[in-house]
This record gives C-alpha cells, structure tokens and sequence, in this order.
C-alpha cells in the first residue's frame, strides 16, 4: 500500500502540504483532485522519487514498478510503433542484452545465457509486444500507416498520445497519470477508460474530466488546504458528500438558496418544452443533479451567466447542399464534408460526435465563415451574432496586451468601470485586469477568451472544445452557463459531463457526411466500441448441420426475434423522432400561412417582418422535404427487416 504520514511537501517558500496524511490500497484506482497550484503534480514527482519531503513519510513497495506518462517528447526518426514498445524499459534492456550475447556467442558460459534471455523474454511476453502495441495505438486513434510514421512527423497532441502509450505498455505496479485525457478525443477516452478499469494495478489519475473520472476510480484523495483527504467511491459520490459537508460546515445558504432557485427555475422551464428523446430526457437528470449540487457552485468562487440574446431570428442559419473543406491553389479542393443539410432553429441545442479527424472542426468552421463552403449555400437570419470559441482563437489573443485592453476593442464607447466590473466576474479584477496576459495560464487565456464571447449577447453558440486548459471549477462554471444559455448551441467536447448537461441531440459526422444519431452518450459508446474498436462478437457455431433439440430451438428462436428487435428499434425510434419533427414543422407552417394572411404585413414598415416570415416559410418546406424524404427511406428499411 502506499501511506503518507504526516507529510509536508514545500517549493520555494509556497507549503504546498503540511503534515498531510493518506493511506492508498494495492489495486485501489484513485482521482486526485484539488485546485490548480494545489500540488497535485508535485505529489506525483514525490512518488516518482523526483521530490523529497521536507518532513514526513512516503512508504510504498520498493520492488514497485511506476509507470507515468513523460511530458517531453524528442523529435526522433524511430517509427511510432517502436517508439510506443520502449516504453517497456525490461524489456528493451533484455533486447540489448540478448543481441551483445549473441555478437559475442564463442563460450559455453555465453550460450547459457542467452538461453536465460530467450526465457527472460518470453516472461515478458516480447513475443506479443507488436500485437498489443499495436492494439494500444488504435486504441488512441493512430492508423496502422500512422505507425510506421517517424515520431517527428507528429504533432505535439499526437506526440503526447505516444507517451501515454508508451506508460500503458509499461508493466507496473503503480500508474501516474496526469491529465491522460487532454490530448484525446471522446472517442479515444471511451477507449482508455475502458483499457484503465481493467489495469490490475494501482492507479492515480490528476484530471478535470469528471465524467472520466467516474467511469475509472474508486477512491477519491482531495488536496485541499494543505491537506489530503480520502473519500470512498467516484468523483460524483465525493461531489454529493463535499456537498453535505460545504452545507453543513459553511456559512453560504442565501448564496446556496440563490443558486439552487436560479437553477430550479431553467428546469421547470426546460421540463416544459422537453421531448422524449433519450438525450433530452439525459439533459434533465444532469440540469438536476446539478440542482443537488449548488452548494459546490455556490461556494466555487467563480460563475457566470450568458446575457440574453438581443435578437432571436429562426431559423438562424440554414446550410444547403453544402461541401465543406479547403481551396488548394494549383490543385484540386480538398473535400472534407459533401451533403451538407443542417437548418439551426432557434432554441437547438446540438452536441456534434465523430472519431478525431472526421471533420467537426471544419464543419464548425463553416458555419461560422471561417471558411467558405467550397459549394452549396449558407443562409443567416437577420440579427444573427455567433459566439465563436476554438482553440484557435485562444491562441490569436493579443499576448503582449491586457484583458481590459481586449474587452475595450469590442466596446470602445464604454466606461472603463464598468469593462472592469464585467472583468471582474470573470475572476480578472485589480491589477490582472491591466496585466498583459503573456504570462497567463492557458485557463485563464480561455476564460478571457469566454469572457469577450459572453459580452458579445450571442444568439447562436459555436464551441470547438472549450474546456480544454479549463480546470473543475471553470468547467462547471461553464456548464452550468450552458445549461442556463437561452440561445442554440453547437457543441463539440470531450467532456462528457457538458455533452449531457448542456445538448438535447446529436449529430454524427462520419463517412464525409453529416447525420442524426438517435440515441445518447451510453448508446454512442455502445455503438464506438462495435463498430470502431473492434470489439470481438460471439463466434458462430461450426456445428451448424447438427440437430438440435426442442430446448435449443427455441432458444434460437429466441435470440433471433432479439435480433430482429434489435435491427428495428433504431429504425422505429427514428421513424418516430421523424413524425414529431414533421408535425412541429406542419404546425409552425400552418402558424405562418394565418400571418401572411394579415394585410397590414405587406406595409412598407412591415416588410422585414414579411421577409423574415417568408424566407422561414421556404426553410420549413425545405425541412419539411428532407425529413419527408427520410421517414419514406427508413419505412422502406422497416419493410425490408420485416417482423
């Protein structure tokens, strides 16, 4: 086990524990969690022998062996493949060993011993060490010609994903993670939270990914006020308890009462309006959950709202027979997306899935006109404001100027006070507000960066994942201002907790193309783990000739009328989704053939009223198409299944 006791870690003169203790189990899997600066990382240098202590004890197995991801990566020739296999430091030791024993084969003595390598190797499994690196590099998103690719030719991203896979191949006793998911996808983190539940040794994992941390621990350490406290269970069973314990101890209740009313309100409002789609009904267990939690947000520190859009135009943007990628001067377009069909009404709230490099960042960038639809038309409604938040953007802040320098840009006929109170809220007040944000955290450049959407009154939202650098507190902040945002929403996220939070459905992108997914996060990683992750299904009988008897008949029978049920289900879900969509249109069509009945909109002083009016009547006849075109599609599919 590993046991810390009375424990006091200092760097330079910040004590960043003092007379700490904590007692972890062997096979426990542990989220360690606590504010940025906290020392979360310095305790895992202190376990990787890094770090001494400045007094105390930290006792542990000395034949332990501890794997933890490496935060540098050398611009090597070396193949990925081989790359990710050195991660296994015996085993490449055993390699070097074995082939200088052979160069030097003139004795007896030498031949013994590479007869102990040969038995030495095979203890560790070299023998398969390709096959599973292999397995781990899919896993993580790389392609098989991806691995054969010299580690200089990646990315920093891409690189980092080579490190984790090089401390995954490692045997260990003990695992270090430290922020694993950042550098993913939500695809590749569905992958290694299922490779971490069944790691036979101990683990401790640093991340702000709750949702992550709730399918893997079961031990919770809290480095808070200099100290560590252990609790039992995931991260939401810690959340409900330091809840409890925040309640009790703290004197916050108006704050708490506050937040909680702001809250119940958005959900009976939502409750309202919410459809019987799996993901809406998803979306309100979390807006709830979250209810049940206002004593953290309440005593946070940080939250902010989303102010009410100014205009509300439907739809407010309509993409049609779009192809989205890059003009290639000199050379052919390179088409990422083709059959592009997307209208945004007002009110949608849309969560984009699809595996790393299917295009969601371009579609993204399409909507919002950052690049032009290499065909096809995209139509905005009138008064549309787009809030715009990619990585990206992060980075084309001005470094060498203020936050408050940033905010007077977009509103330079506004009091310096008040730009700083609007700062202030953002957690930028006093002197931060005037400092240039050079030395700034990545955090706190996308905090800022929120900041100058919010002050925007967006009516339509277009996330790229945004919480990437944001910790806990400044995700659930956002969250919880998502949830609470009264404009539509486009989101693509790894953080599962905002995906189900903050959207009412899903699209896929997938095959170059664009497509519903009905069905909710469970139902997409059901469908991941079949179809991309190479899942193995059951193997058929080779006794297919054999006779069965009553029992096994009908058993058979059984499982094929599952089967069929299974085939369709989705289909009839579809179908059924389709027929709401259909009447929503049919009525809203029917509302606006009584408006262009009225006289008095054909005025000059009306005729933005009869523009916007009519260009919604010709979106719905075309959404109305579409859909009609599909529920034809998917009966014929029905038929065809029979049942």
């Amino acid at each position: 086990m590993i046991r810390l006791q009375k424990l006091t870690l200092i760097r330079g003169t910040k004590p960043l524990l003092e007379s700490a203790d904590l007692t972890l189990n062997p096979g426990e899997k542990v989220g360690l969690i606590g504010a940025n600066g906290s020392g979360k990382s310095s305790l895992f240098a202190l376990l990787r022998g890094d770090l001494h202590p400045d007094a105390g004890e930290v006792d542990f197995p000395a034949a332990w062996r501890i794997a933890h991801v490496a935060q540098e990566t050398p611009a090597l020739d070396r193949p990925a493949l081989d790359y990710a296999i050195d991660g296994d430091t015996t085993l490449r030791r055993l390699e070097s060993q074995l082939a200088d024993a052979e160069a030097a084969h003139d004795g007896h003595e030498v031949g013994n011993l590479i007869g102990e390598l040969h038995t030495a190797l095979a203890d560790a499994d070299a023998y398969t060490v390709r096959a599973r690196a292999e397995t781990l590099l899919t896993g993580l998103g790389f392609s098989h010609a991806q691995m054969r690719q010299a580690v200089a030719s990646f990315s920093g991203g891409w690189r980092m994903r080579l490190n984790l896979a090089q401390a995954l191949i490692c045997p260990s006793d003990l695992l270090l993670l430290d922020e694993p998911t950042n550098h993913l996808d939500l695809d590749a983190i569905l992958w290694l939270e299922d490779w971490l539940k069944r790691y036979p040794g101990t683990l401790i994992i640093i991340s702000h990914d709750r949702d992550f941390l709730d399918g893997v621990t079961n031990v919770i350490a809290h480095l808070w006020d200099k100290k560590l406290k252990r609790y039992g269970g995931n991260y939401s069973a810690f959340e409900k308890q330091r809840a409890i314990d925040l309640a009790l101890g703290q004197a916050t209740f108006e704050k708490q009462s506050r937040e909680r009313a702001h809250l119940q309100s958005f959900i009976d409002r939502f409750k309202a309006k919410a459809s019987k789609a799996k993901q809406a009904q998803s979306r309100m267990k979390m807006l709830a959950k979250m209810e049940e939690l206002a004593p953290l947000h309440a005593t946070a520190g940080f939250s902010f709202e989303f102010r009410e859009p100014e205009r509300a135009p439907n739809p407010l943007l309509v993409l049609e027979e779009g192809v989205a990628g890059y003009r290639t001067e000199g050379a052919a377009d390179k088409v990422i997306l083709a059959g592009l069909n997307l209208t945004l009404q007002a009110g949608s709230r849309i969560g984009l899935l699809g595996v790393n490099g299917a295009g969601k960042s371009t579609l993204i960038k399409t909507l919002v006109g950052e690049l032009p639809p290499l065909s096809g038309k995209v139509s905005q409604g009138k008064g549309l404001s787009i809030g715009y938040f990619a990585q990206h953007q992060v980075e084309m802040l001005r470094h060498d100027q203020t936050p408050l320098w940033h905010l007077a840009k977009l509103a330079p006929t506004v009091r310096e006070q008040e730009l700083r109170n609007f700062l202030g809220g953002f957690n930028f007040a006093g002197e931060m507000a005037t400092t240039p944000i050079a030395p700034f955290s990545g955090g706190e450049k996308a905090r800022l960066a929120l900041a100058l959407i919010v002050w925007q009154r967006p009516n339509l939202l277009l996330l790229d994942e945004p919480t990437n650098h944001l910790d806990l507190e400044t995700r659930e902040a956002l969250t919880v201002a998502l949830a609470q945002f009264e404009g539509t929403l486009v989101l693509v996220s790894h953080d599962r907790h905002l995906l189900r939070a903050t959207t009412e459905e899903f699209l896929i992108v997938a095959e170059g193309g664009l497509k519903s997914f009905d069905g909710d996060l469970d139902d997409y990683r059901d469908w991941l783990f079949k179809t991309k992750l190479g899942k193995p299904a059951a193997r058929e009988s080779t006794a297919a000739s054999a006779p069965v008897d009553r029992k096994e008949q009908k058993r058979q029978e059984a499982e094929a009328r599952q089967r069929l049920s299974a085939q369709r289900k989705p289909i009839e879900t579809r179908i059924k989704r389709l027929e709401e969509q259909m009447a929503r249109h049919n009525t809203r069509r029917a509302e606006l053939e009584t408006l262009l009945t009225d006289p008095a909109l054909y005025t000059e002083t009306q005729k933005d009223a009869l523009k916007a009016h009519l260009f919604e009547q010709a979106s719905l006849a075309k959404g109305l198409e579409q859909l009609e075109a599909e529920w034809l599609e998917r009966q014929e599919t029905l038929e065809s299944i029979g049942g």
